[in-house]
């Protein structure tokens, strides 16, 4: 089918999902879950093939993408995400007030851009279409030329969970090549869109979305430095345990994840940097695809060449597709002269340690820092860090204390967004508030009853949480919902 035929057919579904019951689109992610869990040999097989990711990594991300299929219906199941309010009419008010019924609905079809370093968890059946058909939106998912056979699988597989479940046709579907999501971002039909990529990618996909004629949301997740401070005391403490750390972090996953910390700001002369090369593995080890490989060579090479920054440990010398950490250096006089070259996210093994000479410098840096997913602090016990904390707030959405930021927990709590480049808005694309995305609000004025949903009804038949006139009315919580489940990312 073309692009156009595909988001035809979302779009003649998007009346059916939007009013399809709250248990029946739990079905849907529950069958949905079901039918991947039942086949996660077969798609590990072809997974492994195609990205050279190893079996127990790919199980854990399968094992994770299931998860969070089944949590978003707990986040559907108490009503809670629809943020229903009631205002009753009061003609003493000043001004009078009319009824009004508000509550979030489903935006409409929703484009979902798979990401390339995880199959499964952020791709065809990941948090973006699990979010977005819990909303009550019909996905079209556009899938990864780094893992086609694994997309085309996990959709005919998720496909046919919805229609055995019931879903109307056109609820799921898929599309594939760069011309393609091109055109699946500009349909008219497509309501929002989910990107995970790359910035330059990213920007392209959300210039046709602003530059439609009815532009559409893009929420984009771009890129992150994920940058991590050390204070001289928690160096002195234990540097040597921070150094295995943030060895462990960097080079996870071949350092390909989005929340690999990038910049570690660490005083002169610290323990951490005197550790690490005793520390840095030196294998080589694939990559997903060559021109991520090449990409990140090229990338070392600006930092050294033109950034000025010199190689603590590891080499720049690469073969093909595969790739061995690095770890390169620079102080902070430098990097602000080159903070274009240096500052340029580089997807891969290396982390860029930057020293500084007084505690003071660290809050300037972190003032000229592009957004982040995250940002780390690592100090001594009972430190004064207010000022690190309100600088760190300000560039990223999730602030760690001790911790390395490349555990990433899909909880109602999560979130996983920062200021641009790291996303575009202010929403998470991790964690039960994802689903915000993919609605928008209504409100009802002096509506009849016979004609509203029955969420905003006055004797509230689905027990669904709602304020009125003020007051918070708090539904029941439906059974296991709020469990936590933990990924890398």
């Amino acid at each position: 089918m073309t692009v156009r035929e595909v988001t035809m057919r979302a779009h003649a579904a998007e009346a059916a999902v939007r009013v399809t019951p709250t248990a029946e689109r739990i079905a849907w992610l529950n069958g949905a879950a079901d039918a991947l869990a039942d086949n996660v040999d077969l798609l590990v097989e072809i997974a492994g093939d195609e990205t050279h990711l190893d079996e127990p990594r790919l199980r854990g991300e399968m094992a994770r993408t299931t998860a969070q299929l089944r949590f978003f219906g707990d986040v559907i199941a108490d009503g809670h995400y629809l943020e229903v309010i009631i205002d009753h009419a009061d003609a003493t008010a000043a001004p009078p007030r009319p009824d009004l019924r508000r509550m979030l609905r489903p935006i409409g079809p929703v484009a979902v851009f798979a990401a390339s370093n995880f199959p499964f968890a952020f791709s065809v059946a990941g948090g973006d279409t699990a979010s977005a058909l819990a909303a009550g939106c019909p996905v079209v998912v556009k899938a990864h030329p780094g893992h086609p056979d694994t997309s085309k699988e996990t959709a005919r597989l998720v496909r046919a969970s919805l229609e055995d479940a019931g879903a109307p046709d056109g609820a799921f579907d898929i599309v594939e090549g760069l011309q393609e999501g091109i055109d699946l971002a500009g349909d008219r039909a497509i309501k929002a869109v989910a990107f995970t990529g790359s910035l330059r990618g990213g920007k392209v996909i959300h210039e046709v979305c602003s530059g439609r004629d009815d532009p559409i949301p893009f929420y984009g997740e771009l890129g992150s430095l994920n940058p991590v401070v050390v204070t001289p005391r928690a160096d002195l403490e234990r540097g040597a345990s921070l150094a295995a750390g943030l060895v462990a972090s960097f080079t996870l996953g071949v350092g390909q994840f989005c929340t690999k910390p990038g910049v570690i700001i660490v005083p002169t002369d610290s323990t951490i940097e005197g550790t690490l090369p005793s520390l840095l593995p030196q294998d080589a080890r694939p990559m997903l695809h060559p021109g991520i490989a090449e990409s990140y060579r090229a990338g070392m090479r600006r930092a050294v060449g033109t950034g000025g920054a010199e190689v603590i440990s590891g080499s720049l010398d690469h073969h093909e597709d595969a790739a061995s950490p690095v770890v390169l250096g620079t102080d902070i006089e430098n990097l602000m002269l080159h903070r274009d070259v240096l500052l340029d996210e580089v997807f891969g093994p290396m982390t860029l340690l930057v020293r500084y000479r007084d505690i003071d410098q660290v809050g300037a840096l972190l003032d000229v820092l592009t957004g982040s997913l995250t940002a780390t602090i690592h100090a001594g016990q009972d430190e004064d860090i207010d000022d690190l904390v309100e600088s760190a707030g300000r560039i990223a959405g999730r602030v760690l204390f001790d911790g390395w930021p490349t555990g990433v927990a899909v909880t109602w709590a999560q979130h996983h967004g920062g200021p641009w480049p790291a996303t575009t808005s202010t929403h998470t694309s991790v964690g039960a508030t994802a689903i915000r995305r993919f609605l928008r609000p209504i409100v009802f004025q002096d509506a009849p009853a016979r004609i509203l949903p029955p969420e905003l009804l006055e004797d509230n038949p689905l027990v669904v949480p709602r304020r009125v006139n003020g007051n918070l009315e708090v539904g029941p919580m439906r059974a296991g919902a709020g469990t936590d489940r933990d990924i890398d990312r």
